[in-house]
């Protein structure tokens, strides 16, 4: 009932040490919510050491289960409250009550004289609070399964038997993962050894089993002649009978459609759960057809979550709301799980509230930093001392300039390029010195590194760091002294590194310039001060050393890219771009690129087992399946002779997508290359001493790690720790050298920056949305990129916009659809469709779903 106990009415609690070991084993995260809650001032929330007191220890008795042991610890403990209190002169004597979930527990501590109510005969007895009622988690299953009681899933295998049944190997254990397109199909990913990452699908309700999105499941491998193949139907749950089982069952049969043998794929049930991973879900309500229902239905934000029945009250106001429910347990007759309203985040719709949705359903960590974290930032005004200067060099002298894109604040590498006296050149990357002013193991240092990444949203910047580092202290503007970590090479001519050295040090940039600025400065004969001259030295080593990273088989890969301009009153975007990359954006990566190698090869040297690096591992060939058979395609069409994508090293795609230009159809290379993207793997951080492949494919390089922005990425700030101490400029600290715990890190790392380039796309789709809303109907040239069976996946350049065109529609016939898995193309009743055909769709939002507003394309042209 960790939703009550949050709630402000409640307060002047004891919380017994028994029954926080007994939270903290099931669940990590309700554990930090009532951790929070105790230490809250406000609400007087006490924790009791129960079982270090003497007149409240007790010993299990023979015969006695252990949860029968601390129901009697927990009853033991009331009755000294009860005699502890008795003792105070006072005329108001304290009552003691003894709330529980558990009717047993109640009846006899009832027995003993205590006074014990259920916790929902206690909140419902609030008259005061009506709404708190809402939020009471449905505890037992008993009382609350649907009247109808049809039972409609197969009983979950207690867990002692899963346990064993994994270890005899009968079960699998693995990550369930619900799919986006279609609520009757999930794939479980099995733990196990990476060689064995094994995939198995499971579809249909009955063997989906009441497993949600990322729940560790325990599965059961069907015989041969079961299995299925993955299907390329997109259903969604729209239904608003939720005991319309038979047309579930009649769905179940679109997805069983004939596909050859080579197509199927091990299939399984989910038998058993073995972790749930049940968070609080934003979304909103669908109010009950029938007048004064207490009991709805509501339809989580993430199209993966099953649809939750909850029982409120005020069904009325939350209309139209975007709230978050918590799921409590899931009856096996029950067609969706029940759960409870936890609170009200605004109107659908709003910008402000679709943000924090956007935030909660990424799971990024938002809320302003608290005053324990602000503590540890320097006291202002802030200077430089001599102390500072002990391990540093003076590079004031320099002509340090920085590149970033325009209205960066927290900026946080910056260059500078000289000609030595022995005629090779010096070149320096000064990366802000953020780890000293970030200690190990402080409140600052805790709560950065569970932030991870700084995320940035079309127009809202959460930071990893309090915005006194980020956008003042460490941010490395022009013309002021700012402690930075430098990387500075000595090179010939033809960009071959001769010294590489590292160093803490103080610098004063002479200009902050824009991407736009510094290009407009190169290109421009009649300027010849040092910064331009050194930013032409700088891009001329940078086209060198590009090429170089281009002939050892780096991938250069485009996503598109958009830029909202926006309205500077509303803050609404009134326009859309694709961002446009100068050579100035190549060169300072260039330059970040090289620091990171150097210093993952430094850091690595000195730290063989405990280094902080970066790889991508190379995708496995059946990835790149999609790729190869649109080259194809394409080449059959256009007759283009040379178009062969080869897959076998990153050297030969590099080539292989180079080749790949046409005049007729110039817009091909991107295509690829946007696709070539999507069949990457993801890249990761990991600690070199649990690991033995460090390569980065897409950089082709044999060593890499992330060093160039501890402003906006934690990982970069256990890099610098590594580096000082390598270089003999700070001192280590025993996580430092743990690898278990760097592993650990890396994890999270690895999670909060996914999380974060989710929420990024998310906020550009709904500010492109907000865009559409203003727009009516756009019309617009876009390219297939996919093709599915009853539907295209179409991009538009122009806005760098993605979106599906359907061909049935509910209510139209539906027309004859021929798809072609071999070619990659789809026929609508006589007009064929290709991957990469150019075509004109029309945009507009559909706003009839209010929760799940899209944006609706529709074929224009060629006419089906």
């Amino acid at each position: 009932q960790i939703d009550i106990l949050e709630d402000p009415v409640i307060k002047n609690v004891i919380v017994l040490q028994t029954v926080l070991q007994e939270v903290r084993n099931r669940s990590a995260p309700v554990y930090k919510r009532i951790r929070d809650v105790i230490q809250n001032p406000e609400k007087h929330f006490y924790s009791f050491t129960n079982e270090h007191h003497r007149e409240t220890y007790i010993e299990q008795k023979r015969g006695e289960s252990s949860n029968d042991r601390n129901d009697r610890a927990i009853r033991v403990a009331v009755k000294w409250y009860n005699e502890h209190l008795e003792k105070i002169e006072d005329e108001e004597k304290i009552q003691v009550i003894f709330l529980t979930n558990d009717r047993t527990n109640k009846e006899k501590a009832l027995e003993e004289g205590i006074t014990a109510y259920m916790c929902e005969e206690y909140i419902k007895s609030l008259v005061a609070n009506p709404d708190l009622v809402d939020r009471l988690a449905c505890v037992s299953d008993e009382g609350k399964e649907i009247e109808s009681g049809k039972i409609i899933f197969p009983e979950h295998v207690p867990l002692s038997k899963l346990q064993q049944g994994i270890k005899s190997g009968i079960y699998l254990q693995g990550t369930y993962r619900a799919s986006r397109d279609n609520y009757l199909e999930a794939t479980v990913w099995v733990h196990g050894d990476a060689e064995e990452n094994k995939e198995i699908i499971i579809q249909g309700l009955k063997h989906l089993n009441r497993a949600v999105h990322e729940d560790i499941v325990a599965v059961e491998l069907l015989a041969k002649d079961e299995w299925v193949a993955p299907s390329s139907v997109v259903l969604q749950d729209d239904g608003q009978n939720e005991d319309d089982i038979e047309n579930e069952e009649e769905k179940e049969n679109i997805l069983k459609t004939s596909v050859s043998k080579d197509m199927l794929r091990p299939t399984g049930k989910v038998v058993g759960i073995i972790k749930r991973n049940w968070r609080p879900f934003c979304g909103m309500l669908c109010k009950s057809q029938i007048k004064e229902a207490r009991r709805h239905l509501f339809t989580p934000a993430d199209r993966r979550i099953p649809r939750i029945r909850i029982e409120t009250r005020q069904a009325d106001i939350l209309e139209g709301q975007r709230i978050i429910v918590a799921i409590d347990g899931w009856p096996r007759n029950s067609r969706y799980p029940n759960g409870h309203f936890v609170k009200n985040l605004g109107s659908a719709g709003d910008k402000e509230t679709e943000t924090e949705v956007l935030l909660l359903e990424h799971d990024v960590p938002h809320q302003p930093f608290s005053q324990a974290v602000l503590s540890f930032l320097p006291k202002m005004p802030w200077t430089i001392t001599e102390q500072d200067m002990k391990y540093r060099e003076d590079l004031r002298h320099l002509n340090v300039c920085s590149v970033d894109p325009p209205g960066c604040t927290d900026i946080d590498d910056a260059l500078h390029f000289r000609e030595l006296e022995n005629g090779n050149i010096e070149v320096g990357v000064h990366i802000a010195d953020v780890s000293h002013f970030i200690r190990p193991g402080n409140a600052l240092d805790e709560e950065s590194v569970k932030r991870g990444t700084t995320v940035y949203l079309c127009e809202k910047r959460i930071d990893m760091v309090p915005e006194l580092l980020s956008s003042n202290l460490c941010s490395l503007r022009s013309n002021v002294d700012r402690l930075a970590f430098s990387c500075i090479w000595e090179m010939n001519h033809k960009a071959e590194i001769l010294k590489t050295r590292f160093t803490k040090s103080i610098i004063n940039s002479k200009a902050s310039l824009t991407y736009a600025e510094a290009q407009m400065r190169i290109d421009s004969a009649a300027m010849n001060d040092d910064i331009t001259t050194s930013l032409r030295g700088l891009n001329k080593l940078a086209k060198i050393l590009k090429k170089k990273r281009i002939d050892n088989g780096a991938l250069t890969l485009c996503s598109p890219e958009v830029r909202f301009h926006m309205d500077s009153e509303t803050h609404d975007p009134i326009d859309l771009q694709t961002k446009e990359l100068k050579e100035t954006n190549s060169m300072v990566e260039e330059f970040m690129l090289l620091a990171n190698v150097s210093v993952a090869q430094k850091i690595y040297d000195e730290f063989p087992e405990f280094a902080l690096l970066r790889k991508h591992p190379a995708p496995p060939p059946s990835n790149y399946d999609i790729l190869v058979k649109a080259a194809k395609s394409k080449a059959i069409f256009a007759s283009f002779q040379n178009l062969e994508i080869k897959t076998d090293s990153a050297k030969a795609l590099a080539e292989s997508l180079d080749k790949a230009e046409s005049p007729a159809f110039p817009y091909l290379s991107t295509l690829l290359r946007i696709l070539t993207t999507r069949c990457m793997m993801q890249a990761v951080y990991f600690c070199s001493g649990m690991d033995n492949d460090f390569r980065h494919y897409g950089l082709a390089s044999p060593i890499y790690t992330h060093f160039t922005s501890p402003i906006r990425r934690y990982a970069d700030i256990i890099v610098h720790r590594l580096l000082a101490v390598a270089i003999g400029a700070d001192a280590t600290y025993p996580e430092l050298t743990d690898k278990h715990k760097l592993a650990d890190m890396c994890k999270n790392l690895n999670y909060r920056h996914k999380m974060a380039q989710y929420a990024q796309r998310a906020s550009v789709a709904f500010h492109t949305q907000l865009f559409f809303r203003s727009k009516g109907v756009v019309n617009e040239d876009a390219y297939i990129l996919f093709v599915r069976k009853n539907a295209v996946v179409v991009l538009i350049p122009k806005y760098g916009l993605e979106g599906t065109v359907f061909f049935e529609e509910k209510g139209k016939p539906t027309p004859r659809l021929d798809y072609n898995n071999e070619v990659p193309s789809l026929t609508v009743e006589d007009t064929t469709l290709h991957v990469f055909d150019k075509v004109k769709v029309n945009v507009m939002l559909d706003a009839s779903n209010i929760q799940h507003q899209k944006i609706q394309m529709v074929l224009v042209e060629p006419k089906v």
